[in-house]
């Protein structure tokens, strides 16, 4: 009976996971189009943009922590989403003060929540395996934040292009994460009915 329970919570987790994946990258495609077509153009836009994406990231972050177990259970995550929330505010001072410092904030961001989704996909390969691809983002995303400090005064492209390349990629991970759980889960079910 154990057992059983444990495979319906494994399951019910995998598929929660799964819709989570699909929405943070459809969220994620969105958000790249609407960068690349109006945030980089219209100034007000793309600072809106800017806020938005960290925010979504936090609450994100909290709706899979709570779905998952709970702060406790999800120590990395429950740091991420404060690490995103303080991002979101720093964003807003900084494009208020000095918009030059932006791709600064985002890539103290983007190593920061890349070493944290790495963690809580490593974590997450123990139960329910098909975590490389969110590995994988994870690394990316802290490497994507040293250049983003490293480019972070260069006048070309701005801002909102390179955190929408950024973005971009991220969509795909979790696009490819999504679709390796369905194939997962089509797999068993195609094994037990045959």
């Amino acid at each position: 009976m154990a057992d059983h329970l444990s495979d319906t919570t494994r399951l019910q987790g995998e598929r929660w996971l799964k819709h989570y994946y699909f929405i943070r990258a459809a969220f994620s495609v969105v958000w790249v189009a609407l960068a690349f077509a109006i945030g980089q153009h219209a100034t007000a836009i793309g600072a809106a943009l800017l806020i938005v994406y960290p925010v979504w990231d936090a609450l994100a972050n909290y709706v899979d922590m709570s779905r998952s177990g709970g702060m406790r259970e999800n120590p990395t995550q429950a740091f991420n989403v404060f690490a995103s929330a303080v991002i979101a505010i720093a964003v807003i001072v900084v494009l208020s003060v000095n918009t030059s410092l932006v791709l600064d904030v985002f890539g103290v961001w983007a190593i920061l929540s890349g070493l944290l989704q790495l963690a809580t996909a490593v974590r997450r390969w123990k139960r329910f395996g098909a975590q490389w691809a969110m590995i994988l983002s994870g690394g990316q995303s802290a490497l994507a934040g040293a250049f983003f400090i490293a480019q972070a005064h260069a006048s070309v492209p701005p801002a909102i292009v390179k955190v929408a390349g950024y973005a971009g990629v991220g969509a795909i991970y979790f696009l490819v994460s999504a679709l390796w759980l369905s194939a997962g889960q089509l797999r068993r079910k195609f094994a037990s009915t045959h």
